[in-house]
């Protein structure tokens, strides 16, 4: 066995755990959700009298998308089912970061890199 292919072998593993995990994400939603306390447009509602008279929470998801930031108002209902969707997509960011770490160093490993 030669030392990059022993290398290889001893990071595979690690990556495989990571892949079985993203396997079992289900779906991933970017961006966030938020319950903002907005003003509404009519100039003549309560909500303009003061900021403890502001609309009750809307749910609101937004994202970025070519440079653009998009935003939906949820229901109660699509922000539960959507909420662990948001949360799938947090974990898949954290598991492609570790993935690419390791990656990295298994390479750095195989190439000597950062060996004096």
């Amino acid at each position: 066995m030669t030392a990059s292919s022993h290398h290889s072998d001893e990071h595979q593993q690690p990556l495989e755990q990571i892949v079985a995990q993203v396997a079992t994400l289900g779906f991933c939603l970017p961006g966030s959700a938020a319950e903002p306390h907005i003003r509404c447009p009519n100039a003549g509602c309560h909500c303009h009298a003061g900021p403890t008279q502001l609309h009750s929470p809307y749910i609101a998801w937004t994202q970025r998308s070519n440079q653009k930031t998009l935003a939906r108002n949820l229901t109660p209902k699509r922000a539960g089912r959507y909420r662990s969707w948001l949360e799938h997509n947090h974990r898949l960011h954290e598991l492609s970061t570790e993935f690419q770490r390791r990656s990295l160093q298994a390479a750095a490993e195989a190439n000597g890199w950062g060996e004096k």
